[in-house]
């Protein structure tokens, strides 16, 4: 078992919570947390110089601490995690990296209780409901448990099983929760430019699906009806007979992990044909419908003996509106013009991006994008590549991607990694490359030759812009006639050596003050004014201390600049 899922570490497996308790272990993790970061900007914290190589190997280790503390917390914690791991806009890269390993491998909960679950929910005693029900269970997880039954009428199925007292707990983490994100929110450095209660918001609703049992099994079924035409991916049946908020009997379907490569060659199944499978199923899922498996980690997709792709667990699902489809048409435009102002608009109408002041940075960010990634072939990038370039522009930057899309990016990526661990030369984008021209394709047929559109509404704003020029001329000269125009001009070298002068000039006055009361301090210990020489040093030991503060902001311009 992995260092950190051990038994002592489930302090939450149970059914009692204690407020109380969930409260203090909670904020224990974030008070330290906040230390922790704290301590990443001071230099005297660090063994050597404070490089960035010393100081990305410090955020690895403490990316490994909170994943295993996670782990410890329980579900919500596991969960949230999962939803942080999507969130390369707002934490760093080896954190994102961390939590994405997060899976809820943890201890099974005793058959008595499931078995009082199962007959509580069902309103029947599992010998009248099941055949046969195996008491040891095929799979366990933070939320549930899954168990291998058979119908009266002999069929197989699988029971999932919601863990007891889960509902109790997300109502306690939660409430805790909603604390912890008002206090970031109104934190001076990292409320800055965060949607915290947002996300919150975005967490609650996902942790709530989630743990809906119905909701799951209606996921499923619009899964299996969106692939009804296609043979080669299978979706179990929901029996809904047998299910509740709390359980879910779905149909049995065995199959080999995908990711158990020895055993698929052992069937003889084509490791290559299955790579290229796994992207068309999700290209089909994002294109055609719209409606998207949001987890596809290889836990969740098994093959068949005859060589279909088996999906399993649906409480995690993305969904693309249709409005959002002409956004992202617009920003492909940009993004094939290689224009940075046209995609930073779009990016912006779609909410991926949050306008503020000065737009300058990210446009040229944007732009720097563009014209060092997008001279690659379509077929030989990499949608890892792509996703590793797009966040780390993003991270501290106004980027806010929408949940939908950083769930689309990370099954991109995970799907990718799985492909090329079947077939070492599998390349996502060479599959995708015919679904995007038809994409294409399609919205010139629908829109009526998009590109003419497209040359008619630059012309028209050309004409536009044409036609009001000279009045704009006339405005900005009378503007200036009558002095209601000013020019500011500003240089970011000159302020940082005025801010620099000023600060060294401040220390000097600082160091004669200090001199002064210290030599005053002295004078009157010698003649015996114990009294005010304790003042005239407690005055010099204050003026001291800001000193020191001040140095040590100049030494954080010095290496800043």
């Amino acid at each position: 078992m992995e260092k950190g899922y051990t038994d002592n570490a489930y302090r939450w497996n149970r059914e009692n919570y204690s407020s109380k308790r969930r409260f203090v272990d909670i904020w224990s993790f974030v008070l330290t947390l906040m230390f922790r970061l704290w301590l990443n900007k001071k230099s005297w914290s660090y063994f050597g110089e404070m490089t960035e190589a010393n100081c990305a190997a410090r955020r690895k280790k403490q990316a490994i601490w909170i994943r295993n503390t996670l782990l410890d917390l329980g579900p919500t914690f596991i969960k949230v995690g999962q939803l942080f791991s999507t969130r390369a806009d707002i934490f760093p890269s080896e954190y994102v990296e961390e939590l994405s390993k997060l899976q809820d491998r943890v201890p099974a909960f005793n058959y008595e209780k499931v078995e009082a679950i199962v007959e509580q929910e069902l309103a029947r005693e599992i010998p009248q409901l099941f055949h046969n029900f195996e008491p040891v269970p095929l799979a366990a997880a933070s939320l549930g448990q899954v168990h291998k039954a058979v119908l009266h009428t002999g069929e197989a199925v699988v029971v999932k099983v919601q863990r007891p007292g889960l509902k109790k707990l997300f109502e306690i983490d939660l409430q805790i929760l909603k604390g912890i994100a008002y206090y970031f929110q109104r934190h001076p450095e990292w409320g800055r430019g965060r949607d915290w209660l947002g996300i919150y918001e975005e967490c609650c609703r996902i942790l709530w699906e989630e743990i809906d049992y119905l909701k799951e099994g209606r996921n499923a079924d619009t899964f299996r009806r969106n692939f009804r035409s296609e043979d080669w991916v299978k979706v179990p049946r929901v029996y809904w007979r047998y299910a509740s908020p709390k359980v879910l009997t779905l149909e049995y379907l065995p199959g080999i992990k995908i990711s158990q490569y020895s055993a698929l060659e052992a069937a003889g199944l084509d490791r290559k044909i299955l790579a290229r499978l796994g992207a068309k199923a999700y290209l089909h899922q994002l294109l055609n419908n719209g409606f998207f498996h949001a987890d596809p980690h290889p836990g969740n997709i098994a093959v068949s003996p005859e060589g279909s792709l088996i999906f399993y667990d649906f409480g995690m699902m993305g969904q693309i509106k249709a409005n959002i489809r002409e956004g992202l048409m617009e920003t492909l435009f940009g993004v094939a013009q290689k224009d940075g102002d046209r995609v930073v608009t779009s990016l912006i109408n779609l909410g991926a991006l949050a306008p503020v002041e000065d737009m300058g940075p990210v446009r040229r960010s944007v732009q720097y994008m563009l014209d060092n990634f997008m001279d690659k072939p379509f077929e030989a990038q990499s949608i890892t590549a792509i996703s590793d370039d797009l966040y780390e522009i993003a991270y501290n930057q106004p980027f806010r991607f929408p949940a939908t899309f950083t769930f689309v990016m990370r099954a991109f990526s995970t799907l990718e990694g799985v492909g090329k661990g079947l077939d070492p030369e599998f390349n996502f984008m060479e599959v995708a490359q015919p679904y995007a021209m038809q994409l294409m394709s399609d919205m010139n047929d629908s829109q009526g030759n998009t590109f003419l559109n497209e040359l008619s509404r630059q012309a028209v704003q050309v004409s536009n812009t044409a036609l009001g020029l000279p009045r704009r001329l006339e405005d900005t000269l009378e503007r200036l006639e009558r002095g209601d125009m000013r020019l500011r001009l500003r240089s970011i070298e000159t302020e940082r050596l005025l801010r620099r002068q000023s600060n060294i000039q401040l220390s000097m006055t600082y160091s004669l003050i200090i001199s002064g009361f210290t030599l005053s301090a002295t004078i009157l210990l010698l003649k015996d004014y114990i009294w005010l020489a304790v003042f005239a040093g407690l005055i010099a030991a204050t003026v001291s201390w800001f000193l020191i503060r001040l140095l040590l902001r100049l030494d954080r311009y010095e290496r800043m600049y």
